[in-house]
């Protein structure tokens, strides 16, 4: 018996050249690649569905099945071969004999590769080990792989690699195709919560004349035959809420988002969000709409209300904390005192002692939030609701009728780092042209994430946005999260990278 569970550790020029020699003898004899087999069964819903049937069972009533994939494993002996068939939905073995497709056609699958695409029609069966498989009457080359697979037991060591073939990962990683499920279950999970509960899905520009709805560095490109300069969309907020000025009062959109901002483990050029926005709501209702939506979520795409994430079990089923930003430094350093923190001169001193980073044009809640940063952010391990954040860092959020220094804003913590951000919408004109405009000081003054000043969002705002509530909830690290993945890289199928 020759073993064939891997290719040889050659030359991948010369595997490569051995099988373009193949395909030119394919191209030479007929069709090199045909494409009239016709896809009658998968393998996963075949293993799901007769996992319980036994080998009499099988023997007394055939079951006649026609399917495809690509071949991970080959087994040759003599008169008679093994392989495994790999498809979207699993893995299936299949039987390949002189007895049952001629010795001709089987003295040709001997000489096919691994990765290459198969089709096979035939009888399940069950082996002496007990594994399903199918006994092969008629079994087709469809596509020749030029290109030898990774070794069998390993696949791509090199993580960058992964990350730029992403196509080799998904054939040989069955973790990656499970965490990319995932994240179609949680993506259609969501989706059904929204719809269900009377939400429009909707679809805004991702092309914008002035980048809006968040502080961050945008790209730019221009179109021709407007002869203007467009920027790719930072966040939809400004549409959607100009959808709510419509009377579409109930939106979301799950979108794409795009920043020129730096790469790492939680942050991607483009990346994928889930943006809502309901008229006649706050924030302390958004805060428990996006609880339960949350734990809805994880419920559905995973099984479990409770999950783990880098060792420390995350629990979706009891009650998200909610604490301001002093309240959650203090809580988890009790050696800070909140009169401290409500000290801006002690706080200056205490981010030149520590060389921590801060902006000098802070005000004093500027100086907390980059504090609460630097301090407390990733201790936030279990569901916890940041409140009442700084007016001067939230531009687009309401103001505290008790205290116009914060706003109704929260973000979302877990595993240390932010999931989340709501607020109750700023629907005053006149207080929102105030905002842009010293957002507009700030952006003079050297800083690129600051916003433009939007004057057709002022103007829908001037024919009234009723009482809104929105919430930004990140998909992709949503995705991290809930399939314990260590990088957005990880759960984004193609992520940026440098060139190679």
């Amino acid at each position: 018996m020759s073993d064939t569970l891997s290719p040889e550790p050659r030359e991948e020029n010369q595997i490569i050249a051995e099988r373009r020699a193949k395909l030119s003898v394919l191209r030479e004899t007929g069709i090199a690649f045909p494409n009239d087999f016709e896809r009658r069964h998968f393998a996963g819903e075949l293993q799901a569905h007769y996992a319980e049937t036994g080998k009499e069972e099988l023997a007394a009533t055939p079951v006649t099945v026609q399917f495809a994939g690509r071949m991970m494993l080959k087994r040759v002996m003599g008169k008679a071969s093994f392989a495994t068939l790999q498809d979207m939905s699993g893995q299936l073995q299949i039987y390949v004999s002189n007895d049952h497709v001629g010795e001709d056609a089987h003295q040709a699958f001997k000489h096919w590769d691994l990765g290459d695409i198969v089709g096979a029609t035939g009888v399940l069966f069950r082996t002496r080990t007990g594994e399903l498989t199918v006994q092969v009457h008629n079994v087709r080359l469809l596509v020749k792989s030029l290109r030898p697979l990774p070794e069998k037991f390993h696949g791509l060591t090199d993580q960058e690699q992964t990350y730029r073939q992403r196509y080799v990962d998904l054939m040989t990683n069955d973790g990656s195709r499970q965490v990319f499920m995932t994240r179609f279950r949680i993506v259609q999970a969501i989706r059904q919560f929204m719809s269900a509960r009377g939400y429009l899905e909707v679809e805004t520009p991702m092309m914008h004349p002035i980048p809006g709805g968040a502080s961050a560095k945008p790209f730019v490109t221009h179109h021709n035959a407007l002869d203007m300069e467009m920027y790719l969309r930072i966040a939809p907020e400004l549409y959607l809420k100009r959808l709510v000025v419509g009377g579409l009062e109930k939106v979301f959109e799950i979108n794409r988002n795009f920043r020129n901002e730096g790469l790492s483990t939680r942050h991607n050029p483009e990346f994928t969000m889930m943006e809502f926005y309901e008229a006649y709501r706050d924030y302390r209702y958004l805060m428990d709409f996006t609880e339960i939506l949350l734990r809805d979520t994880a419920r559905n795409a995973t099984g479990s209300e409770r999950i783990t994430y880098n060792g420390e079990t995350i629990d979706f089923a009891q009650p998200f904390a909610r604490l301001s930003i002093v309240q959650a430094i203090c809580a988890y350093h009790p050696d800070y005192a909140a009169d401290q923190l409500n000290d801006k001169h002690w706080l200056l001193a205490w981010f030149e002692q520590h060389k921590a980073k801060y902006q000098a044009t802070d005000g004093l809640g500027g100086l907390q939030l980059s504090f609460f940063e630097a301090t407390t952010e990733a201790l936030l391990i279990q569901p916890t609701f940041i409140v009442d954040y700084p007016a001067e860092v939230s531009p687009l959020a309401r103001r505290s009728d008790t205290d116009p220094q914060i706003t109704e804003r929260f973000e979302l913590f877990i595993a240390g780092r932010e999931l989340a951000n709501g607020f109750s919408e700023l629907n005053d004109a006149e207080d929102q042209a105030e905002r842009f405009m010293a957002q507009v000081r700030q952006k003079d003054a050297g800083d690129e994430e600051a916003m433009h000043y939007d004057a057709d969002y002022i103007r829908a705002l001037e024919y009234g946005l009723p009482p809104t509530a929105g919430c930004g909830i990140g998909i992709d690290r949503l995705v991290m999260l809930l399939t314990d993945s260590a990088s957005i890289r990880d759960v984004i199928l193609f992520p940026h990278l440098r060139a190679e």
